[in-house]
């Protein structure tokens, strides 16, 4: 399979974002959206949409900070992702246009399932929770607190929650709460929690187990495997 991968730049009417497609090479595929750490998009969510488009997917890797704009340290990154944690009404609609954006590429067949890291974890969860067009979403290690700006969700996107239970990010007071709202919203809902597992754990550069943020490959590829198998049953 011969990939093609490359930059855009698309827009919600105020700003101007870079996205990163990457496509089998070949027909009109389903969309999957990768939604970025805290960070902003890099290498590791373009490396995951490359990987997905070698499974058959077209994939875009989403920028919700704007083109250019990206942290290069733990401060930097919490500066630009802290407006947006607590505007979600700003963020589901930064993430609308990075979908839309994705759905009007050529080679996409208009269904579409979204998957993100950490803060991009959040971003999936708030698609959900908004009711935009995607049929699922897939949270790693994501931050799981729900929408002010959406206290009752009806969710009709499966969900999928990646956990790892020593996330200091997500506590088990925090799972119980997502389980709940989950259950209320009536979604097809799942969450995996593995245990002995903290935050970051499918990026290999997460190495500080002491303050709760470690890579595990063993779980990455456990969590890659429920994922793969959701995006098969909601992308079919």
């Amino acid at each position: 399979m011969s990939i093609s991968t490359g930059l855009f730049d698309y827009s919600d009417g105020t700003n101007t974002y870079e996205g990163y497609f990457a496509h089998p090479g070949d027909g009109d595929r389903p969309l999957v959206l990768v939604c970025h750490a805290w960070a902003g998009q890099g290498d590791f969510e373009r490396k995951a949409a490359d990987e997905l488009a070698g499974k058959g997917y077209a994939a875009v890797a989403a920028d919700v900070y704007g083109k250019g704009i990206r942290g290069s340290s733990p401060e930097e990154n919490e500066k630009l992702m802290t407006p947006l944690v607590s505007d979600r009404a700003e963020l589901q609609s930064r993430l609308a246009a990075a979908l839309n954006a994705g759905l009007d590429r050529d080679g996409v067949n208009g269904k579409a399932a979204a998957l993100g890291f950490c803060f991009g974890g959040l971003c999936v969860l708030d698609m959900a929770r908004a009711g935009q067009a995607v049929q699922g979403v897939a949270s790693f290690h994501g931050l799981l607190g729900g929408a002010d700006n959406l206290p009752s969700p009806k969710i009709s996107a499966k969900v999928l929650a990646l956990h790892g239970w020593d996330d200091p990010m997500a506590t088990p007071e925090n799972v119980m709460e997502f389980s709940k709202e989950m259950t209320s919203a009536e979604a097809d809902w799942q969450l995996y929690a593995y245990g002995g597992t903290s935050h970051a754990f499918t990026n290999p550069e997460a190495q500080d187990a002491a303050n709760g943020m470690q890579y595990r490959a063993d779980i990455t590829r456990r969590a890659w495997a429920a994922c793969d198998d959701l995006l098969a049953e909601v992308l079919a």
